[in-house]
Formats: C-alpha cells, structure tokens, sequence
C-alpha cells in the first residue's frame, strides 16, 4: 500500500501523484494506492491519514510525502515505525510556512484556501527533532529547489536512500525518471506486464 501525501495547497491532481496513480493502476495495484485531498489543518490531515493507515499492516504500507507531505510522511514514520519516501520535503515546515496564513487558493483548482495562524502550531507539534532507522527513509532532492534549501533535506535524512539531483526544480519536473526508483522501494515492480514482455 502506497499512501501519497500532497504539498502545501496542492491535491491529488499533482503531476508525481498522477504519476504515480497512473503508474499503480498500470501494475494493476489501483486499489493499493491512496492519495487523499488533505485539510489545511495539520492536526487534521494527520488524523484522517493515520485512520486510513490503521486498516492495514504496517509493514505493506510506504507513505509518499512531497514537500509538506514529507513533513507529515517523516512524523507518521517516525510514530508508526513504516517506511517513507520524502521527496523536497518541507523540514522546516513552521518556519516555512508562517508567512503563508491567510487566504488564497489551491493550486489546482479556484477554490478557497485557508491557513490559520493555529496551523503554525499544529505544525510545530509535528516537527521530528532527528530520524531514527534511516533505512527506513528514501530521499529525493533538488538542487534547483526554489523553495526550500535541499541542504537542510540532507541533513535531516542524514543516513538514508539519498537520491540528489543536480538543478530540477520544487515540483521535481524529471519525477518520471525516478518513478520507479520510488516503486521499488515501496515494494512495488515498476514494470507492467506489457512491458516486460516487450522485453523479454
């Protein structure tokens, strides 16, 4: 089971999420990808991701988290012992987005987007001090990353599956080139069954 976690104002209509569900249902795994639309509330995006992950074993289940995802990916890890790939991921997540409360709208869509300036401390509740068992964590960085400083990435994931790319961008334009990667540390072939017959 795959459990990808969106960014800050985004939704499961993100190029690595379609990328991804696209990819899922291909291997014939639709139902073994999950890709919620989160609340601005970090408190209540955390809690209504962790009861869906309750229904499965622990063990089955990597989350994916991009950019603010991979802040509630690595704190969901961390509580419940499962594996995560971070990819940008917002490590300073209450810094980052202090300046952001207020109103504006997601990125895919016209709707409305709240984040009040209690978000700011439901954020800082989330915030992992240091990793523990980095095997468990699977990072991809952007030198290029225009929002956030992939340094403080490398540090945070000191010891984990480090995949660095030099320039890209934020939304990590190349994703499909690492895809598979991504699959195969969740546990996942990234090859339909068309494609490996045209290979064999």
């Amino acid at each position: 089971m795959i459990v990808y976690l969106h960014g800050f104002k985004s939704s499961p209509q993100s190029f690595k999420a379609s990328l991804l569900a696209e990819k899922m249902a291909a291997l014939g795994l639709k139902d073994q990808y999950y890709c919620p639309q989160l609340p601005a509330s970090p408190k209540e995006a955390i809690a209504m991701v962790s009861t869906w992950i309750a229904r499965w074993n622990l063990n089955d289940v990597t989350i994916v988290g991009s950019s603010l995802g991979g802040f509630y990916a690595t704190w969901l890890a961390e509580k419940l012992g499962c594996r995560a790939v971070v990819l940008n991921p917002a490590v300073k997540a209450p810094v980052d987005l202090a300046s952001y409360v207020g109103v504006s709208t997601q990125y895919h869509s016209d709707a409305p987007y709240e984040f009040k300036r209690e978000y700011v401390d439901e954020l800082r509740a989330l915030e992992v001090d240091k990793i523990t068992r980095p095997e468990r964590y699977y990072l991809i960085a952007a030198t290029g990353d225009e929002v956030l400083d992939w340094r403080n990435m490398v540090a945070h994931y000191e010891g984990a599956t480090q995949i660095i790319i030099e320039g890209s961008d934020h939304g990590i334009s190349e994703f499909a080139a690492y895809a598979d990667g991504v699959l195969a540390f969740c546990g996942v072939s990234g090859q339909s069954d068309n494609e490996k017959e045209t290979l064999a």
